[in-house]
């Protein structure tokens, strides 16, 4: 089983993007049963009394278009503990992978990346709750996400 967990700020836009795009993606590849996969955030700011906020409309949206679903997810945040849960943790830009690496206390597995590592081209995976730009986005993630199962060998 390969555990994934992909990581943002808010865990509201992106993560949450990717996790579910991820999850159609392995599904339609026939290998989900091979895969557990969730997402979280860097910042508490999307949680208030320890209930996460649903997926940013626009996202629903834009993964409602491309026939994805994400009904039911709720904003998460990283911890510590999930370091030794998961053995891919993918954040979007170089801002959470700083964030990622100060809540979970390093990384002396190499377990973190970045999204688009797994590309040719590299970078970030611009924040859309900022630029408006859900369709970037969403290709941006799908691009990461094609190269990171490539990586994985499927």
């Amino acid at each position: 089983m390969v555990r994934v967990l992909f990581v943002c700020w808010g865990n509201i836009c992106r993560s949450p993007m990717a996790e579910f795009i991820f999850r159609d993606m392995v599904a339609k590849a026939g290998v989900a049963d091979e895969f557990y996969i969730a997402s979280a955030a860097t910042s508490s700011e999307e949680i208030q009394n320890g209930i996460g906020n649903p997926v940013y409309p626009p996202a629903r949206e834009e993964l409602r278009h491309h026939g994805i679903s994400c009904e039911g997810k709720r904003a998460v945040q990283l911890t510590r503990a999930d370091y030794e849960k998961y053995d891919y943790l993918i954040g979007m830009e170089d801002l959470n992978i700083r964030y990622m690496l100060k809540i979970l206390g390093g990384d002396p597995e190499g377990k973190v990346s970045k999204l688009l590592d797994y590309t040719d081209r590299g970078g970030n995976i611009s924040d859309p709750w900022y630029s408006g730009d859900f369709v970037t986005t969403y290709k941006d993630i799908v691009e990461g996400l094609e190269g990171f199962l490539k990586h994985l060998g499927y």
